[in-house]
């Protein structure tokens, strides 16, 4: 089984690629989803996870549920593996939200249990030990990724449903090399809502 995952400026662009994924024919066990949550968008309320994009209190599910929209059509397909979103606090990287079949691994990383950290958690779930870094600093400055496990016989499908809106790493990480940025630092500040924001306006 071959690990691919691709970096995107934030959840919504990684839940629209969940859902072409679900649309190719993926199993929802092959694939996981894991977010920045710099700007507080998800919190849990009685050990479940509460989705507020609009910021009323209310879980954005129920209250599309009560409009007939349907939790599926908010949470945009695969409805039983974002279900399970789940939300942790990663040192270096600040509060993330996460569901599929990596969040177990990452929740090593929370506990400070997983060597080497996000980076060491990333390189155990199959991201390559050069991109490792890049993908813990997409995170940190507010980004989502998403990861898949398959063969090699569907690579290739799934890497350009991945690709479509994904973000260029390599282009990225020397956008960040511009801005002084030198590689991953687990002791780094932890972007707030504010700079995340500003973050992904710059490749808006």
């Amino acid at each position: 089984m071959a690990t691919i995952s691709r970096l995107y400026n934030d959840y919504s662009d990684a839940q629209a690629v969940v859902r072409e994924l679900d649309r190719a024919g993926v199993p929802a066990s092959d694939i996981s989803i894991v977010s920045s949550n710099a700007d507080g968008r998800y919190s849990t309320r009685d050990g479940k996870t509460i989705i507020d994009r609009d910021g009323d209190g209310r879980d954005d599910r129920a209250e599309a549920a009560g409009t007939g929209a349907g939790i599926g059509a908010t949470v945009g397909g695969l409805a039983g593996l974002l279900a399970g979103l789940g939300i942790m606090a990663i040192p270096g990287i600040g509060p993330i939200v996460a569901a599929g079949w990596l969040a177990s691994t990452l929740a090593g990383a929370a506990a400070g249990g997983a060597a080497g950290g996000i980076v060491g958690a990333l390189s155990q779930a199959g991201v390559s030990s050069d991109e490792a870094p890049a993908y813990a600093e997409g995170l940190r400055r507010g980004g989502a990724m998403v990861t898949v496990r398959t063969n090699d016989a569907n690579r290739m499908k799934i890497e350009n449903v991945l690709d479509r809106s994904a973000v260029n790493i390599s282009s990225r990480t020397d956008a960040w090399r511009r801005q002084g940025w030198t590689g991953y630092d687990a002791s780094a500040p932890v972007y707030t809502a504010e700079q995340a924001r500003a973050e992904r306006a710059l490749y808006r």
